[in-house]
């Protein structure tokens, strides 16, 4: 790997820390101001709200500039968020602008790496990105849980600025203001990202048209992407396969926490613990896949997410933490080994139809979406009356057979569309092999 590569995945690692041990933070901020729990719920989709709102624009934003300013310049923006949760602003709203700055970085964090990587190395760069990705997760949720702790906080509060007055007066405060650090560290790394050398595409925009109607233009641009990538034999396996991973994963983490209080009894502590487990095996199939898996055979996957599914239903049967520990490391490991290759995929098709800032706007719109749609159906599925057994059932169904159909899709590209899914497969095979 190209040196330029590890200082992504430095700068990757830090702002990733940082986002997930705000989340508890905010959690916290918000509990201890004594604001209802469905504000405290409203947080992921708040996070996530800029995702698909945005997604027109990012992508281009992050194709005009060097990917590492791009980068920069989202870590700046939820330092702002950061700064706004200290300084009074409503915590849904900060983490808000936190969010924005996270939808702006997605683009530019993997666009990059068709940047700088050839095509051989990308199944390898994904899988140790998303496994580091996961670790900052694990790490992060830790790093949020102690920052808010009493020992943590106590010692945090006890520093004494002479002549300057932070305000900082509770243990969430302490904690934000010290992820503004982590956020400061992960900015500095975006700094030393070597531009690649790949030519810039600049926004359109004039002084005869304006900024908003140059935003404007943005969007039919992206719908185009969009469309380009839907219709492409290969983009559209493999955008509509991770859609539905990250819209299943998105949401498992909640799934996980209502299943473990019900089938063994766990307070929320408790259950929390199981959603890194889940992360743990995630990682460990992300890395094996980047081992493991080429390019050109990434759609042999799919099956894995068909497992999923069916795996997911299973979990109503569990009711040992000896069983379910390994288990949900399985259902991990399956979600990881599938959506490496998947990704890889995609990016590769992306590049080439649209340039990787646009592919990956088009990527998280769908894939964000996803995650809020499935998230309301699994949501409505229990205010209907279903049992928690019986949504997660439904759930899983939905996940087994919309993969059962994607396999179906593929397989009718290949008999109907043999001689173009071959050449889409011959451009990656070689490709690889460069």
């Amino acid at each position: 790997m190209k040196r330029g590569f590890y200082t992504i995945m430095s700068a990757q690692f830090f702002s990733s820390l940082a986002d997930n041990a705000l989340f508890v933070a905010a959690v916290e901020l918000l509990r201890t101001g004594g604001s209802p729990e469905w504000q405290r719920a409203a947080l992921v989709p708040m996070f996530a709200l800029f995702y698909v709102v945005l997604a027109p624009f990012v992508g281009a934003f992050a194709d005009a500039l060097p990917k590492g300013r791009v980068m920069f310049i989202s870590n700046a923006i939820k330092i702002v968020g950061c700064v706004m949760m200290l300084f009074g602003s409503h915590p849904l709203i900060a983490y808000a602008i936190v969010g924005l700055g996270a939808a702006a970085y997605s683009p530019a964090k993997y666009g990059i790496l068709t940047e700088l990587l050839p095509a051989s190395q990308l199944v390898k760069a994904n899988g140790w990105i998303e496994g580091l990705t996961i670790a900052s997760i694990i790490l992060g949720v830790l790093l949020g849980g102690q920052l808010v702790g009493r020992r943590l906080s106590d010692l945090l509060l006890g520093f004494d600025f002479p002549y300057l007055d932070t305000g900082v007066a509770t243990p969430a405060e302490a904690a934000i203001a010290a992820l503004i650090l982590i956020y400061a560290v992960a900015a500095w790394f975006n700094l030393r990202i070597p531009h690649t050398g790949v030519e810039m595409r600049p926004l359109r925009h004039t002084a005869q048209t304006g900024v908003l109607a140059s935003a404007l233009a943005l969007l039919p641009d992206f719908w185009a992407c969009n469309g380009r990538l839907w219709r492409d034999r290969l983009g559209q396996i493999s955008l509509s396969t991770t859609t539905l991973f990250w819209g299943a994963g998105g949401n498992l983490k909640f799934i996980v926490l209502a299943w473990a209080a019900v089938a063994l009894g766990y307070n929320t502590t408790q259950a929390s613990a199981l959603t890194g487990v889940v992360a743990i095996g995630t990682a460990a199939g992300a890395v094996l896949a980047s081992m493991r898996m080429r390019l050109d055979a990434a759609t042999r996957v799919i099956p894995m997410g068909i497992a999923m599914g069916v795996l997911l239903v299973m979990m109503v049967f569990i009711h040992s933490i000896w069983v379910a520990v390994p288990f949900l490391i399985l259902l991990g490991g399956l979600g990881g080994f599938l959506v490496v290759p998947m990704n890889a995929l995609l990016q590769h098709r992306g590049h080439n139809l649209m340039g990787a800032g646009r592919s990956i706007a088009v990527q998280n719109f769908n894939e964000q979406a996803a995650i809020l749609g499935m998230g309301a159906f699994y949501s409505l599925s229990l205010k209907l009356g279903l049992s928690v057994f019986g949504a997660i059932t439904v759930f899983g169904v939905v996940v087994a057979g919309a993969m059962w159909l994607i396999g179906r899709w593929h397989r009718h590209n290949c008999c109907h569309h043999t001689e173009e899914v071959e050449h889409l497969l011959q451009i990656a095979r070689q490709d690889r092999l460069h």
